[in-house]
């Protein structure tokens, strides 16, 4: 089972790209962020004629997030489980695939360290949490793939010193996803690169990605019960090169 995150900024000026990666790189599921679409205008019939069942949450131009899957798609739940508040954007979609409980999250961004879109990061941090365990326990299969907006150590920035004071490195972000692990998740990705510096965003300004100038934010965490069916792990840098890329590279987990 071949899972996949992207943010594709934008599936309407991406989808070509995503129709050839798809083919290119057959995940069996791939969530997806800043699909930037309401649910009405959602490609599904392109999808399925792929052979992807697909579901989608979506508000138009801003956020929205999906997971299409060619090996089941059942029990989806649009925002959060938890009986709390439901966030008014739409940044996270969940649903079965082939017995794992999968989440598509576009974390938000924070802006800065004192701005109120930093402490909505913080608090939606708490709330993803308190939705995995209303939906699983932690000995179940569950995988929560998505754009994070969180470099989870310093070995996942380009130049650590250059962040200093700023979101996405915070102590505070920082341990909100230390808390998911703590509960009983995983980064798939350093379980098979747990030194390499390879990164999954790039600024398109400045010629960041040739020049190496990137963050590792795009995260696909998992409980113990997938981590131990993991064989593979990679960031496809390829998908951010040519024409018109996403500034984002999928990360795609190979599960046994």
């Amino acid at each position: 089972m071949r899972i996949a995150t992207w943010n594709v900024n934008s599936l309407k000026a991406r989808l070509p790209r995503v129709e050839e990666w798809l083919a290119d790189v057959q995940p069996d599921v791939l969530c997806m962020q800043e699909t930037k679409l309401a649910d009405d205008a959602f490609p599904a019939l392109t999808f399925s004629a792929l052979g992807y069942e697909s579901a989608h949450h979506g508000q138009g131009q801003w956020n929205g997030v999906a997971i299409l899957s060619r090996v089941g798609l059942t029990d989806v739940v649009a925002n959060f489980a938890d009986g709390g508040e439901p966030d008014p954007d739409a940044r996270i979609i969940t649903a079965v695939c082939d017995g794992v409980r999968v989440s598509s999250v576009y974390v938000p961004n924070g802006r800065s360290l004192d701005h109120e879109h930093y402490q909505y990061k913080l608090r939606w941090m708490a709330q993803l949490r308190r939705h995995v365990a209303a939906l699983a326990a932690p000995s179940d299969q569950v995988v929560v793939a998505g754009d994070f907006n969180i470099a989870p150590t310093d070995e996942d920035v380009y130049d650590p010193r250059k962040f200093v004071g700023a979101t996405h490195v915070s102590p505070e972000e920082r341990a909100e996803l230390a808390a998911l692990c703590e509960w009983g998740m995983e980064d798939l990705f350093r379980r098979h690169h747990p030194e390499d510096r390879i990164y999954s965003w790039w600024d398109y300004r400045a010629g960041d990605f040739h020049q190496g100038r990137g963050l590792r934010i795009d995260l696909v965490m998992g409980t113990a019960a997938v981590a131990e069916r993991t064989t593979f792990a990679v960031i496809d840098r390829n998908a951010r090169k040519g024409q018109s890329p996403s500034d984002h590279a999928p990360v795609i987990v190979d599960l046994a």
